[in-house]
C-alpha cells in the first residue's frame, strides 16, 4: 500500500480545494453532489503551475502538478512577435462542470517573465440537480512580468449552480491582463438566462495586500435578476477586459481599449470602459447578443493594449 506523501495528502484535503467563502445565492442549494458526494474521486480537480524565466529571456514551465478533471497541454511556442513567451491551454477532461465539482488552480510567474494562459475550449456548465460547483483561481504574478488569463466563455445550461473566485497577487512593476465572458446558456438551442446560479468574483490586491479590484457579479436566471436593465437587460452575452499596469498612463489605455473595441463592435454591441481607481490600468466591459461580434470586440481591445504596452499585436491563439 502506498501512502501519500504529507504535501500530497494536504492537497486532498477539503480546506485545500473547498471555497474559503461561498455567495449566498449559490451556497442555499447545498454541499450535496448528488451520486458522487464531493470529494469523490474525479470531483476535486488539482492544477499547480510555476513559470520562471530561463535563459535568453524566455519563459518556460518549471512546475507542474495535476489531478484529473483538470489538467494542461504541453505549454507551446508560436507568437512570431514574441517567441519567448509560451501559450499553455487548461483542459477539464470530463468535458464540463458537474455538481459537486470543485477545481482548485494555482498559477505562480516568477520575476521577468511572459506568459499566456488560456482554456482549450468553453466551459460548460452542466445541470445541477443538488449542491453547487465551485472553482478557485489563485494567480501570483512577480516583479517586470507580463501574463495574460484570458479563459474562453462561461456557458451556463439551464438549472446550472456555479461559484467562481479568482484571486491575484501581483507586484507593482508587472503588467496582467484578464477577462471572462459569459453566455446566457445554450443559445442555439434558445436557452437563455434558466441557470439557477453564477457567482463569478475577481480580487486584484498588490502584493502589499492593498485592493486594486474588486468585481463581483452575481446573475440569476430564475430569478430573473440577470434580465435587469443594471445588469444584462436583454442581452446575450457579457465580456470584460482588465488591463492592470503602471507601464503607460491609465488614460491612455483607456482611449486605446475603447478606440479599438468601438471600431469593431456592431450595432447592438455596447462598449464601455473606465480608468481603474488609483489609476492602476484600465478596464471594458461589453455586452451584446451576437457572440462573435463581441469576441472581435474584445480581441481588437486586447490587440490595441498589447501593441501599447509591448510593441505587439495580440497573436491568434490556436484552439483546434
Amino acid at each position: 500500500m502506498t501512502v501519500p506523501s504529507p504535501a500530497a495528502a494536504a492537497r486532498l484535503h477539503a480546506t485545500h480545494y473547498e471555497p474559503s467563502s461561498v455567495p449566498a445565492a449559490v451556497l442555499h442549494y447545498g454541499g450535496g453532489g448528488g451520486a458522487l458526494a464531493v470529494g469523490s474521486p474525479g470531483k476535486v480537480g488539482l492544477l499547480e503551475l510555476d513559470f520562471a524565466r530561463v535563459s535568453s529571456a524566455r519563459t518556460e514551465l518549471v512546475h507542474h502538478y495535476q489531478k484529473a478533471p483538470l489538467q494542461i497541454m504541453r505549454p507551446l511556442y508560436y507568437d512570431d512577435d514574441w517567441p519567448q513567451m509560451p501559450f499553455t491551454y487548461l483542459i477539464t477532461t470530463g468535458g464540463g462542470v458537474l455538481h459537486g465539482d470543485r477545481l482548485r488552480t494555482d498559477l505562480r510567474f516568477g520575476a521577468g517573465t511572459a506568459a499566456h494562459v488560456t482554456t482549450q475550449a468553453s466551459t460548460k456548465l452542466y445541470r445541477m440537480d443538488s449542491g453547487y460547483a465551485a472553482a478557485t483561481i489563485n494567480l501570483t504574478v512577480g516583479a517586470e512580468a507580463f501574463v495574460e488569463y484570458l479563459p474562453d466563455p462561461l456557458i451556463p445550461y439551464a438549472g446550472a449552480r456555479y461559484a467562481q473566485r479568482t484571486h491575484v497577487t501581483l507586484d507593482a512593476t508587472a503588467t496582467f491582463v484578464t477577462g471572462e465572458t459569459v453566455f446566457a446558456g445554450r443559445l442555439s438551442r434558445g436557452e437563455r438566462h434558466e441557470y439557477d446560479a453564477l457567482a463569478i468574483d475577481l480580487d486584484v490586491v498588490a502584493d502589499t495586500g492593498r485592493p486594486l479590484i474588486v468585481d463581483r457579479a452575481r446573475l440569476g436566471g430564475t430569478d430573473h435578476c440577470a434580465r435587469r436593465a443594471a445588469v444584462l437587460g436583454a442581452h446575450d452575452a457579457m465580456s470584460t477586459l482588465y488591463v492592470v499596469t503602471r507601464q503607460v498612463p491609465a488614460r491612455q489605455l483607456a482611449d486605446a481599449l475603447h478606440d479599438a473595441g468601438a471600431a469593431v463592435a456592431g450595432d447592438g454591441t455596447r462598449v464601455g470602459v473606465s480608468v481603474l481607481p488609483g489609476d492602476v490600468g484600465a478596464w471594458l466591459r461589453i455586452v451584446g447578443d451576437d457572440t462573435v461580434d463581441i469576441a472581435a470586440t474584445r480581441l481588437a481591445a486586447w490587440s490595441a493594449s498589447r501593441r501599447l504596452l509591448t510593441g505587439r499585436p495580440a497573436p491568434h491563439v490556436r484552439k483546434c
